[in-house]
């Protein structure tokens, strides 16, 4: 090939280069402004707080960051308000006729946190801190805070537009030291007088807080999914003598809970241990294990079939294991959460 019609192939590979060098120069992406809130497959943000009786409070810091290739060079008053509208479109599109599912708008005197966040001049990331103080709270309801980055007064800011990067759709946990998604394989229900008959046994149970010693749980197979789970719930108090007082949680005891009687038809009082190891691996790591023994009681499930009450036996044991990076000050990051945990 001739030199002249090889210089004339490199001229414009030559501009091409050229121009993609000035381009980036230049700003690619627009500084939109967006929540860190990325959801899971339950379409929510699950956030873990930690429970705290009285009027103390919990405070967690909520990302609010600046998109876009180069730095943020302005100072940003970003205004944070509630969007309850979403909520409602995400209960109709995952839960269509259960209203028993939908997710609730966490009330007001649960949670406050300032109306604006301040990002400054050279920062691309702001924490909004929300203090949640949430004594009294029923988590047998699925408690949701949703937040929406609202439109700037002044033009000094353009929301992100983008699906869930607006918003933020914060399921609130809380959590104590006993609560937490407890293992369920040696945890056996019963059909009343056939206990020498194969066991119904589901992979996990879910200890929800009731306050700082105290947990429940649903009775038997039942779970969050139940239209009726509100009538199955049992109280379980973590005494400092190792001991766990089991009692319902409905006052009017519907479902007719009674503690069980071993073999020497003695009345028998769940127990607990906990055990704290080092991570062989990883020597920062420490594994918590919960173990709560000697399960046994009865409950009538009155609900099920209309007019019929049938008596189930539950008897075995519950197992948590937290893992906790002990480099980690703040115990809400410290503590490796697992989905559902």
């Amino acid at each position: 090939m001739k030199l002249k019609n090889i210089l004339l192939y490199l001229l414009p590979i030559a501009g091409l280069c050229s121009s993609c060098n000035d381009e980036w120069e230049n700003e690619q992406f627009t500084h939109y402004i967006s929540f860190k809130a990325p959801i899971n497959s339950d379409g929510v943000s699950r956030i873990n707080v930690r429970y705290r009786s009285g009027n103390e409070k919990t405070t967690f810091q909520l990302p609010i960051i600046v998109s876009g290739s180069t730095t943020n060079e302005r100072n940003i008053t970003v205004h944070v308000g509630l969007d309850t509208d979403t909520l409602k479109v995400l209960n109709q599109e995952r839960f269509n006729n259960r209203t028993d599912l939908y997710y609730q708008v966490l009330p007001k005197k649960f949670y406050s946190h300032s109306e604006t966040v301040q990002i400054n001049a050279g920062q691309d990331v702001a924490l909004m801190p929300i203090d949640f103080s949430m004594e009294g709270i029923d988590l047998s309801d699925k408690w949701v805070l949703p937040l929406t980055i609202e439109e700037s007064p002044d033009g000094n800011y353009t929301p992100n537009y983008r699906k869930h990067y607006r918003k933020a759709l914060l399921r609130v946990m809380p959590f104590n030291d006993y609560s937490g998604n407890y293992s369920a394989v040696n945890y056996k229900t019963y059909l009343n007088g056939s206990e020498t008959d194969a066991p119904y046994v589901k992979n996990y149970v879910m200890m929800y807080v009731v306050d700082d010693e105290t947990l429940f749980f649903y009775a038997g197979l039942f779970d969050e999914t139940r239209q009726d789970r509100k009538g199955y719930r049992i109280k379980a108090k973590f005494n400092n003598n190792g001991t766990v007082t089991l009692s319902p949680a409905d006052p009017n005891n519907k479902m007719q809970f009674a503690l069980g009687k071993d073999d020497f038809n003695n009345e028998i009082t769940a127990s607990y241990s906990i055990t704290e190891s080092m991570d062989a691996i990883r020597p920062y790591l420490m594994h918590r294990t919960i173990i709560i023994n000697n399960i046994n009681y009865t409950f009538k499930d009155y609900t099920t079939i209309p007019g019929v009450e049938t008596e189930f036996h539950v008897m075995g044991s519950l197992t948590l294991e937290r893992q906790i990076n002990t480099q980690i000050p703040d115990e809400d990051q410290a503590i490796e959460w697992e989905e559902g945990n």
